[in-house]
């Protein structure tokens, strides 16, 4: 028979599932690597795309980006979801040891993650309503989404034009930014920023 007190320290210890103020937990890496990968993926393509030009490898790279990025869409929808029901007990920004009473480098750290956050949300979106204005209807993995219509929505088509890729590449700017930042963190104050994300998780108490 268990006393109240271990009770306390069972219901008290926190799942691996969740975030906490030390580390992320694993829906949060799961979504976290899950959208690196599929990332890299977008930029490989069209990172081929414009040095080679149409190819058989490239046409299906193409083939796969709007169901790659409708995808990321949806993931970053559950990403910010959880973020939110997680928002009191998540890991806090680290800042460098130059920031002058840490409180500028926690302000740039912030806006930095505001930003890709944000990229992340708007760059698929606009690729997303492209599609829609295209008019050629759009059914990933037999789940039709919408259906094609043949008629094209102009403000659609000029709006995701002039932005989507652009961001896209700002976006790239920005990731290499943030992983230049982690090697910082890791190689420069040692504070343990990557192992949050990746390291190894403690078993739950039973």
């Amino acid at each position: 028979m268990t006393s109240p007190q271990s009770n306390t320290r069972q219901s008290n210890h926190p799942s691996n599932w969740a975030d906490t103020n030390l580390r992320y937990g694993y829906v949060s890496r799961v979504l976290h690597w899950l959208m690196a990968a599929m990332i890299f993926w977008q930029f490989l393509g069209m990172t081929l795309r414009a040095i080679l030009g149409r190819t058989p490898l490239v046409a299906f790279f193409v083939k796969w980006h709007p169901i790659v990025g409708s995808t990321l869409l949806v993931l970053i929808l559950l990403r910010l979801a959880w973020f939110w029901l997680n928002r009191h007990h998540r890991p806090g920004v680290i800042p460098p040891v130059s920031a002058p009473r840490y409180g500028s480098g926690i302000n740039w750290a912030k806006a930095g993650h505001v930003a890709l956050y944000g990229l992340m949300l708007c760059i698929p979106l606009l690729g997303f309503i492209r599609l829609y204005g295209s008019g050629r209807g759009f059914a990933p993995f037999g789940i039709e989404i919408f259906a094609e219509t043949g008629q094209e929505i102009a403000w659609t088509i000029a709006l995701a034009d002039a932005l989507h890729g652009e961001l896209a590449w700002f976006f790239l700017v920005l990731i290499v930014g943030h992983i230049a930042m982690v090697y910082i963190h890791e190689k420069y104050q040692n504070d343990g920023t990557l192992k949050r994300m990746a390291g190894r998780l403690k078993k739950t108490r039973k």
